[in-house]
């Protein structure tokens, strides 16, 4: 699927229900809450469909209070992180990027994990991606979160409409995991 794919997918699925839209184009991420006036949005960067998805995970994690704020309030250090500050960036990117993985799977793209931090060229993210791996194991057994489930569904629908849904994110975990 492509980004502009994706944009029909998500607005479908979730302008009416919880007014919020996607729109790509942006130079950098970011969720802005609803207003009085306009719906919330989930900016993603320039048109690339795995930043939508990254993006999206994000809002499919986030709590109602945290989608009242302006990029959940959620904190972030730049690729500038160290060692520490690297794996407190890990800690909190675990379950967003479990659901990334899985809305990768049913778009048909290719995931990889992303450690965002370009200032460690040389690091190791096995750790990292063992987790990752863990934590979508984890979503299989008891079910992703609510609007992670529906989009997700929606996505395989559209992209494969004759693949049952456990069987195929069953079959997805199993290839990944080799």
């Amino acid at each position: 699927m492509n980004s502009k794919q994706l944009v029909e997918a998500f607005n479908t699925c979730f302008l009416s229900s919880f007014n919020t839209c996607l729109i790509g184009g942006a130079d950098e991420p970011l969720y802005r809450p609803a207003d009085e006036s306009s719906s919330a949005v989930i900016y993603f960067r320039l048109d690339y469909p795995s930043s939508a998805l990254h993006e999206i995970s994000h809002w499919c994690i986030a709590g109602q209070k945290r989608r009242e704020l302006e990029d959940y309030g959620y904190w972030y250090e730049p690729d500038s992180r160290n060692a520490q500050a690297q794996g407190e960036f890990e800690a909190v990117e675990v379950k967003p990027q479990a659901v990334e993985c899985i809305l990768h799977w049913v778009a048909g793209l290719a995931f990889r994990v992303s450690v965002d931090n370009l200032a460690m060229p040389d690091y190791d993210p096995q750790h990292f991606e063992r987790a990752v791996k863990v934590q979508v194991g984890k979503y299989l057994i008891s079910n992703l979160p609510k609007r992670a489930l529906i989009f997700s569904k929606h996505l395989l629908a559209q992209r494969c409409p004759d693949l049952i849904f456990e069987e195929f994110l069953q079959q997805c975990y199993e290839n990944y995991c080799r």
